[in-house]
């Protein structure tokens, strides 16, 4: 009987594509789904001479090569929990199973402590890229058993997308949820990414008065130059697609959804005590987006500013804002990286983690290579922006950032994205940020105590009421 390589569990879009993807690159794969269909569907779609579909899930797991190897490509949260589930008990000790799904990380934290108890090695592991990077080539971050990954290596690697310096676009990320975490943020540093394309656009057609065509030959230009990215390339084919009755951008509803990972990151980031502002942004520009009955009731009671017309260079000062505002999202990004590698006692590798993302995965761009470059250089930078290139075009560009976010503000433009990445530059480089009235308010209502710039220790003040009683500590 043949024994097949690896195992792929749930035959939706990404499972599906997977399977072909790993077949194409001569793995034996057997495939199954909970729901007979989507397999007969599979196999019947897309004949391949190295898959093979089971209907019967101990057969399916019986088919494959010791130790097995089975990727779970199923929905986040109770699904996983139960596949796991069925799955444990034909499972034998020295298994691998990989859930490819954007489980949350601490759900991966548990799910890998337990199944380690029972000898299986579990990994959580980020996939990123879509239907497209899942067919052709994903970027992946597997997070588990480093020892154990060696058996999932030689496929895992084999089947992710190829960076410009033939790379593969797969490592090891770390042990139990690192993988998972890493998936996570990439996916926060997306919203933000795509927010702040979101809000060049929104400048460029209101204030800028530009047409669909030249939105997108703008686009597309910038793509030649330094924001040259997926996101940027997809941004400019989108101003150019047409229906018979006008562009189709124009149809579109202003409603943008979500699945939470973005969510996630920002709960993260204020656990942790790291400043994502840019993330969170982008995340409550999505919430707020889907407030569609309130916008066109507020739109009638609250007055619009008149829209003042912008000098000559605001295309290139909305280019320059874009680039900069990026910069701090990707700092704001990896600074979240860096502190869950001590937070979680995980040893991550920020220039690999930013070398992986240069091919197949949503947030892919020229500019990760300048990221790899400056960890690369100092693996201990404390904050991206601090690297010799991104601060020389922060200060280059500011300026830009500052008269763009100014007009916004005046026109009634909501650019909330950029705004954070001027207010977190401005707070960075800042000696005063009236946090001392702060901890005198919380030394007066809690005696929260307070320390001095004159004098060492800690210490704690009898205010005065402005009628001359004492405040009491409460």
């Amino acid at each position: 009987m043949q024994e097949y390589d690896i195992g792929i569990f749930g035959m939706g879009v990404m499972g599906s594509n997977l399977a072909l993807n790993i077949a194409d690159h001569g793995f034996q794969a057997a495939v199954y789904n909970i729901t007979p269909d989507l397999t007969q569907k599979m196999i019947e779609m897309h004949p391949h001479k190295n898959i093979k579909g089971f209907f019967d899930l101990s057969a399916f797991v019986a088919s494959l090569a010791r130790p097995r190897k089975i990727l779970m490509m199923i929905p986040a949260g109770k699904p996983v929990d139960d596949v796991i589930e069925s799955l444990s008990g034909l499972l034998e000790q020295g298994d691998c199973l990989i859930d490819g799904g954007n489980s949350y990380f601490k759900d991966t934290i548990r799910r890998e402590h337990t199944l380690k108890r029972l000898g299986i090695h579990y990994f959580g592991m980020g996939v990123s890229g879509g239907e497209t990077g899942a067919r052709k080539g994903p970027a992946l971050m597997p997070g588990g058993n480093k020892d154990a990954y060696e058996e999932i290596r030689p496929i895992v690697e084999a089947i992710a997308a190829r960076a410009a310096d033939g790379k593969s676009c797969c490592r090891y990320i770390g042990a139990d949820g690192a993988g998972h975490y890493v998936k996570m943020v990439h996916n926060g540093i997306e919203y933000a990414d795509m927010q702040l394309i979101a809000e060049s656009y929104l400048l460029l057609k209101y204030l800028g008065k530009k047409t669909n065509e030249e939105l997108s030959d703008i686009y597309r230009a910038w793509n030649e130059g330094e924001l040259n990215s997926f996101l940027i390339r997809i941004t400019a084919d989108i101003f150019r697609e047409r229906e018979q009755e006008g562009f189709l951008i124009d149809k579109i509803v202003d409603s943008a959804g979500q699945k939470g990972t973005g969510r996630w990151t920002s709960v993260e980031a204020l656990e942790e005590g790291v400043n994502t502002s840019i993330i969170t942004a982008a995340c409550n520009a999505r919430v707020i987006s889907n407030l569609l009955t309130e916008r066109e009731r507020y739109a009638k009671k609250i007055q619009a500013p008149v829209m003042p017309v912008p000098e000559d260079d605001f295309v290139e000062d909305v280019q320059r804002s874009l680039y900069t505002a990026k910069i701090i999202a990707y700092t704001q990004g990896f600074s979240l990286y860096r502190s869950a590698g001590k937070w979680y006692h995980w040893d991550l590798d920020l220039g690999g983690i930013a070398s992986l993302f240069r091919g197949g995965c949503i947030i892919q761009a020229r500019f990760l290579d300048k990221i790899t470059e400056a960890y690369r250089k100092n693996p201990d930078l404390e904050a991206l922006m601090e690297d010799s290139f991104f601060l020389e075009k922060i200060n280059d560009s500011l300026q830009s950032l500052r008269r763009v976010v100014s007009l916004a503000a005046s026109s009634g433009l909501p650019v909330p994205a950029m705004m954070n990445a001027l207010a977190f530059i401005d707070a960075s480089r800042s000696q005063s940020l009236g946090a001392n009235l702060i901890q005198a308010q919380r030394d007066y209502f809690g005696a929260h105590t307070f320390c001095r710039v004159d004098r060492e220790g800690t210490f704690h003040h009898e205010w005065q009421h402005h009628d001359g009683s004492v405040q009491h500590d409460g």
